[in-house]
């Protein structure tokens, strides 16, 4: 199997943050042949279409490390049943201007979490309108809704759940299998 790069690209901001802890652990848990490069979204500033001119060198610097990568992956938190705006700004920064999106073709994955329940249902299922419309070809099977999320970590964000260790191998087992099918 080819060497792939994966960006991880995480949608929240805090310190403490599950989807920065879930990058991780996924990063652990994948293949020798998948390299995970995680990307906090710290630092990237507001989409504003005036600014493309010349654009903002952290714009240039997030659109390039997309770029180079084979794949991307969103681990996201739900906030009232959507997507964080830092994650949709990140979107917005990498997708424009119209017609040179750096996602354009690329496969993909979601994995939304949450303390709560239901993982992150929402957020999950409304990103995918979004990758859709940017054509990222994102797995469909096995779908990654993280709930209950609170405890699956030790206070060195060392992953703790073992059937979640377990679910997120297959995950990104089948993510892996996923970006060499698209990448034929």
């Amino acid at each position: 199997m080819t060497s792939r790069t994966v960006a991880a690209i995480v949608g929240s901001l805090r310190k403490d943050s599950y989807s920065l802890k879930l990058a991780h652990a996924l990063a652990k848990l994948a293949a020798p042949s998948l390299a995970f490069d995680v990307v906090t979204l710290h630092g990237l500033s507001f989409y504003n279409q005036d600014l493309e001119a010349t654009p903002p060198a952290d714009w240039v610097a997030f659109r390039d490390r997309i770029r180079k990568v084979d794949a991307v992956l969103f681990v996201t938190p739900e906030y009232n049943r959507s997507v964080p705006g830092v994650l949709k700004n990140a979107i917005d920064v990498g997708s424009r201007p119209y017609g040179q999106s750096v996602f354009d073709g690329k496969p993909g994955g979601v994995i939304s979490n949450s303390p709560g329940a239901i993982g992150g249902f929402g957020a999950n299922h409304h990103l995918r309108q979004s990758l859709t419309f940017l054509n990222i070809a994102v797995l469909q099977q096995p779908e990654a809704y993280v709930g209950g999320i609170g405890d699956a970590f030790d206070d060195k964000g060392e992953l703790v759940k073992e059937a979640l260790r377990d679910f997120l191998a297959k995950y990104v087992t089948a993510l892996a299998a996923w970006i060499e099918q698209q990448k034929k």
